[in-house]
C-alpha cells in the first residue's frame, strides 16, 4: 500500500513556544522555515489610521490596537511586509481577528500572490461571508474551538474548515472531506497527537513546537500508525 502525503506543517504565530522569540514576528516566521514547516499562520489586527498590523491580542503595550494611531506600534510587522517576504516561501494561513481587514487582505494577495497557496481565516462568519463576496475564489476558513461554531462549517462557504484539536475525530475528517473541504487542526504540540492527527488524515497541522512536528512528521509519508493502546488515549490538552 502507498501511503499519502503527509500534511502540511504549519507554524502558530510563526514559533509560538519560545520565550525569546516574539511570536507574530519575522523572527517567529524565520524559525518556522528554520525548523523545516512548510508555512506559518498568523494573526492581523486593524489600526485606527487603517494599518493592517501582525498581532494577537487586541492591546499591544498597554494601546488598545484598534484604537492605535499612526506613530504608535510602529514595531509591528505589516501585512504587506509579511506577504512581500514569504508569499513565495510557503503555505501562510492569514487569520483575520476583527472586521474590516477584508478589502485590505485582498488587496494584498494580489499584490504579492502566494506561489505555495494560502487560506484566510477567521473565528467570524461575517467576515468569511465578506471575503466570499467580494472574491469568489479566495480560499477561505473557520476557525472552531467549540462545538457550537464547528456545526456551523456546512452553512459557510468555506473550503477549509480549522478545527481545535480536542474537536477532531476521525469521522470529522471522514466527513469534512467527504464535502470536499480541507480541515486543519490547531494547536498540536505532543507528538502523539501529531501522528494520530496525520493517521487520521488532517490536511495541515498548526503546532507551536515548530521543531517537534517536523521531527515527528517531517518525511514524505503518513507515519506508522500509533499503536492500539495509544489510539485508546485521548487527545492530550
Amino acid at each position: 500500500m502507498v501511503l499519502s502525503a503527509r500534511p502540511l506543517l504549519l507554524g502558530h504565530r510563526g514559533c509560538g513556544v519560545r520565550r525569546d522569540v516574539p511570536e507574530n514576528s519575522f523572527t517567529a516566521f524565520e524559525l518556522a522555515f528554520q525548523h523545516g514547516c512548510d508555512g506559518f499562520e498568523f494573526d492581523v489586527r486593524l489600526t485606527a489610521s487603517g494599518r493592517a498590523v501582525v498581532c494577537h491580542n487586541a492591546r499591544v503595550r498597554g494601546v488598545r490596537v484598534s484604537e492605535a494611531r499612526p506613530t504608535q506600534l510602529r514595531s509591528l510587522p505589516q501585512l504587506d511586509q509579511v506577504l512581500e517576504r514569504y508569499s513565495r516561501r510557503g503555505f501562510l494561513d492569514i487569520e483575520l481577528k476583527v472586521k474590516g481587514l477584508e478589502a485590505k487582505v485582498l488587496a494584498a494577495l494580489r499584490a504579492y500572490p502566494p506561489e505555495r497557496d494560502c487560506v484566510v481565516s477567521s473565528f467570524r462568519p461575517d467576515v468569511i461571508l465578506e471575503l466570499k463576496a467580494r472574491s469568489p475564489v479566495v480560499p477561505v476558513g473557520i476557525i472552531c474551538e467549540t462545538p457550537g461554531q464547528l456545526v456551523a462549517w456546512r452553512r459557510l462557504p468555506v473550503e477549509h474548515v480549522i478545527v481545535h484539536k480536542s474537536l477532531v475525530n476521525r469521522r470529522l475528517v471522514q466527513l469534512v472531506h467527504k464535502a470536499g473541504r480541507k480541515i486543519f487542526a490547531w494547536t498540536v504540540n505532543d507528538r502523539l497527537s501529531m501522528l494520530r492527527l496525520a493517521q487520521w488524515g488532517v490536511d495541515a497541522i498548526i503546532s507551536d513546537r515548530t521543531d517537534l512536528l517536523v521531527q515527528t512528521l517531517g518525511s514524505a509519508a503518513r507515519p506508522k500508525p500509533p499503536s492500539a493502546q495509544e489510539l485508546r488515549a485521548p487527545l492530550s490538552a
